[in-house]
């Protein structure tokens, strides 16, 4: 994919240096006071990380390791990290014999905006078509944030994190990967299938998840609240996935389209004990003094996604796209992949 267009000041900025090849001179990002989810902010930072996985084309390889942007990334870090911290309470911090039953817990108080209600009950296609646009930033990379955990892990941890990763990529099985069966499902709702087809259409809301992901990916310090955060995934997944697919089926989704999201129902509910006893367990209990970043990074998880789901819900009650305003809803348009115009939601 190439660059999206700038969002602010900071990505005027970032992606005006990064189309030129790196020269060492400082990128000095103001983002002091920046909201959780500005856009700004969280489009910069998703760029960064992104030159961890697929790059642009239009950004030099390079960049990826070059000390001015990693100094300016780690000044979007600090504002990320202390929004996070004042969007999402520190749990208590367990014994690491507790953290299992401490999982439990913050999944059942977790609060329930009820998306995937409503996509099954009551979204029309137009409406769905946009959940996936969203959905699309993190599940074409599916499982590739949690996969920096694996050589940082050791012993009954690590076998864990492997056996549940193994299923996200399918068994080595290309067509079973969960990110192809999502461009499937993409496919089927005449979408774009292509890598990050649609980063430049969706809120600073959604690019937060993605974010918070490879924020503790990326950063050996934050391997606890990586597991955490895969348990959370794991553990709130079966249901919200088995509605999915049921409103995709209502909306006249084919076996191909639905696939994805039946694959979670059964998976994730073997990965829900894995992730939660195996892993997130097995790993408090090699290293105590991180059981408490365990259950931050799983309320994170779960904060982000309450978050990112109520602004759905409240722009579609409104009667406006949940998008990136000025990109879909009769302003802009999604591309379907297709030849011909481009096809604007509607809510």
């Amino acid at each position: 994919m190439r660059l999206p267009s700038p969002r602010g000041p900071v990505t005027e900025l970032l992606f005006g240096r990064l189309v030129r090849p790196p020269d060492g001179h400082a990128l000095p990002l103001d983002v002091a006071g920046a909201e959780l989810a500005d856009p700004d902010l969280q489009l910069a930072l998703f760029v960064c990380y992104e030159l961890h996985y697929r790059g642009f084309q239009d950004v030099d390889d390079r960049w990826e390791w070059e000390p001015a942007l990693l100094a300016a990334r780690a000044a979007l870090e600090r504002r990320f990290e202390e929004a996070l911290a004042s969007a999402v309470p520190r749990p208590a911090v367990e014994e690491p014999g507790g953290v299992r039953r401490a999982l439990n817990e913050l999944v059942a108080a977790a609060a329930d905006p009820s998306l995937s209600k409503f996509l099954a009950q009551q979204a029309d296609r137009e409406q769905f078509r946009e959940f996936v646009v969203h959905r699309s930033i993190y599940h074409l990379k599916e499982a590739d944030p949690h996969t920096w955990a694996i050589p940082r892990l050791a012993g009954g941890a690590k076998a864990a994190l492997v056996e549940i990763q193994s299923d996200e990529y399918g068994g080595g099985r290309r067509e079973r990967m969960h990110s192809e069966l999502f461009r499937a499902t993409m496919r089927g709702l005449d979408l774009d299938d292509s890598y990050g087809a649609y980063l430049g259409q969706v809120p600073g809301v959604t690019l937060m998840i993605s974010n918070a992901m490879s924020l503790f990916g990326l950063h050996r310090r934050l391997r606890g609240a990586l597991v955490g955060h895969l348990a959370a995934l794991e553990m709130t997944s079966s249901l919200p996935n088995r509605r999915y697919a049921n409103g995709l089926r209502r909306l006249g989704g084919d076996a191909d389209a639905v696939r994805f999201y039946e694959e979670h129902v059964q998976a994730d509910a073997v990965h829900e004990q894995i992730a939660a006893h195996d892993l997130c367990g097995g790993f408090a209990a090699a290293n105590p003094s991180l059981a408490g970043d365990v259950l931050y990074g799983a309320a994170c998880a779960l904060e982000l996604e309450r978050l990112w789901a109520g602004h759905v819900l409240a722009c579609w009650e409104s009667g406006i796209t949940s998008l990136a305003e000025g990109a879909i809803g009769g302003v802009s348009a999604v591309r379907t992949g297709k030849e011909g115009p481009d096809v604007a939601f509607g809510a």
